[in-house]
């Protein structure tokens, strides 16, 4: 099970502090890869950590789940914190999260996912990102641009 559905069944919908990682895969000519959620919207891959986990262990983790690539060379971008970070779910689940961003160029393998999780994946220019995008997303790609590397 994973961690924080764990810890919902002792804390209900109360806030949670949940740490996880997002990772911006570049291309080299200006885009970066983005993966439509079943829900619609577009974001980057990533996801919450689990016990033991390290913020780059969940970036690998979840780019490999999500979308099948196996990635490497990770640069830490900024850690996102605080209330502006706080999500109150339609379930009434509430949140704060903490969420380390990572950029890599450096990849593996073929994209393959599952409907369950992801719809389609594609690269987009950073200046035409989609319209129908997770809002804090959209601002963490914006941190590639004052990126040197």
């Amino acid at each position: 099970m994973e961690y924080y559905k764990f810890l919902r069944q002792y804390v209900g919908t109360k806030p949670l502090i949940l740490p996880g990682s997002v990772v911006i895969i570049g291309n080299g000519r200006g885009e970066v890869l983005l993966q439509k959620r079943p829900e619609g919207r577009w974001g980057l891959p990533g996801g919450l950590m689990e016990l033991g986990e390290s913020f780059e262990e969940v970036a690998i983790r979840e780019v490999r789940e999500e979308i099948g690539l196996e990635i490497s060379n990770l640069k830490l971008l900024h850690v996102f914190s605080g209330k502006e970070f706080y999500t109150k779910a339609p379930n009434g689940d509430e949140f704060y999260s903490v969420t380390a961003v990572f950029y890599t160029e450096d990849t593996e393998g073929i994209l393959e996912f599952q409907p369950s999780e992801t719809l389609e994946v594609r690269f987009f220019p950073r200046n035409r990102l989609p319209e129908n995008m997770v809002g804090s997303h959209r601002r963490f790609v914006g941190l590639v641009e004052n990126f040197d590397g």
